[in-house]
């Protein structure tokens, strides 16, 4: 028998191992991590108060309802790091293999929303919102891979690769008194399973079984039980499916394979599983699948997605890893910016301008802003005026004599006469992320860059 203790790392199954473990943990990095975020994200309460179990300890979630946040992020208020300050977020989990989903939208009169659909892989397949359907009232139909049928009339169809999906939708608030009015959208965002739409209920979540405590710590067992029932609710593309043979050698591959591959010994599987992960970790977190340092400015420009990865399963797995819900860059692009325009960490200790000239802000369709975070935590700045963007929908820009427009990035007031183009920082490190929803060809392809940061003196 085959045992930890009677494993050489010179030993060449051991080798093959490792290579065949590091391949499919690369392959399935995104099907943990979306199992994980739904246990943690699909919600045990739904939109009528109503608890999917009387155990807090229960794994079981509701599925096919909207929750939205009802609260525009200030400092303090976010669970996840750096948070946005533009819009207000939905979040919806779908189970299609009980049947296709209708989906309502309101009429947003032209306020810019959008429904980010991701698949179980983490492709960002689809998007409803203002850029793809213009903002009119409408209902969608979502189906799943399997399903056939006739699309309702007066439905559009969104056709879904895998059974399980993430809808993350965003709505424009111009502040914190436009947030009732954005309440008030959010309630016409309705969702049911198309059986209960046809009968009348705009309102008819279901249940399920996640299996999966999220803050439970990952070993090799426990990934290679997450993802083998992942890969059964939503096996992989078919020009994926040559790698299930390698993946069933270490057992990863959720019965999907068949009897007739040739399993290794577990207890060298499972020392290459473990290896492979924590190897794949410090991998992701390089982050070098695209992601460059800008030329000039400090700014760093992210990863252009579309709507699938397709084979660049080593970018999926960085997105999955860092960014893991993204918006195809189509739909937002978002440059971020962790040092000055000669290298040097950004600083509350010291004042920063950036600006852009007559013409040259960011070339958007919709709109753009430029939010502030402290390195510490990756939260919000505190700060006595409660701003934590600013962008071209603030309100009382001063501009420049010629035109342009000149933003002040500095932990202390610049003064009455200034302070409607200050972005306040903390005292100590803090970085920038310019988010362009809707962003045009030219911010996607590089003709267009973001100014230098300068610092004072």
């Amino acid at each position: 028998m085959v045992t930890n203790d009677t494993i050489s790392d010179d030993d060449p199954t051991q080798a093959w191992a490792d290579a065949l473990a590091l391949q499919a943990c690369l392959w399935l990095y995104p099907l943990y991590e979306m199992a994980r975020m739904r246990a943690a994200t699909a919600t045990r309460r739904d939109g009528l108060g109503r608890f999917v179990d009387a155990d807090p300890g229960s794994t079981k979630r509701w599925v096919n309802t909207f929750i939205h946040a009802r609260r525009l992020l200030g400092a303090g208020g976010s669970k996840v790091v750096t948070p946005n300050s533009d819009t207000l977020y939905s979040n919806a989990w779908l189970d299609l293999s009980r049947g296709p989903v209708v989906i309502e939208v309101p009429d947003t009169a032209d306020r810019y929303y959008v429904l980010g659909f991701l698949d179980f892989w983490t492709n960002p397949f689809a998007h409803v919102g203002r850029r793809l359907n213009g903002t009119a009232a409408g209902t969608f139909l979502v189906t799943g891979p399997r399903w056939s049928g006739a699309v309702p009339e007066g439905m559009t169809r969104v056709a879904a690769p895998t059974d399980h999906v993430w809808i993350i939708g965003r709505i424009m608030v111009e502040g914190q008194e436009d947030v009732p009015a954005v309440n008030a959208l959010q309630d016409g965002f309705r969702m049911a399973p198309l059986a209960a739409w046809a009968r009348g209920e705009h309102h008819a979540p279901e249940v399920v079984e996640t299996g999966l405590d999220p803050k439970a710590p990952r070993d090799a067992a426990r990934f290679a039980e997450v993802v083998g029932r992942a890969l059964r609710e939503n096996p992989p593309p078919a020009d994926e499916r040559a790698l299930l043979a390698d993946a069933a050698r270490l057992g990863l591959d959720g019965g999907l394979a068949g009897a007739e591959v040739a399993r290794l010994p577990e207890a060298i599987a499972r020392r290459a599983i473990g290896r492979a992960l924590a190897t794949a970790d410090a991998l992701l977190d390089l982050g070098d699948s695209g992601e460059a340092v800008a030329a000039r400015g400090g700014w760093s420009v992210p990863l252009v997605l579309g709507e699938s990865f397709g084979q660049d399963r080593y970018r999926r797995a960085v997105v999955a890893r860092r960014y893991i819900g993204a918006l195809a860059s189509a739909e937002a692009f978002y440059p971020m910016a962790h040092a000055d325009s000669a290298g040097r960490p950004l600083s509350g200790e010291h004042r920063y301008t950036i600006r852009f000239p007559p013409g040259g802000e960011p070339p958007v369709d919709c709109f753009w802003s430029l939010t502030m975070y402290d390195s510490r935590d990756c939260m919000l700045v505190p700060n006595v005026i409660e701003r934590y963007r600013i962008g071209d929908r603030s309100r009382g820009l001063v501009r420049d004599t010629d035109g342009g427009l000149t933003l002040r990035l500095q932990h202390a007031s610049p003064g009455p006469a200034l302070e409607p183009n200050w972005l306040p920082a903390p005292e100590g490190r803090f970085y920038l992320c310019l988010r362009a929803y809707q962003p045009r060809p030219e911010l996607l392809d590089g003709r267009w860059q973001a100014p230098d940061i300068v610092r004072a003196g």
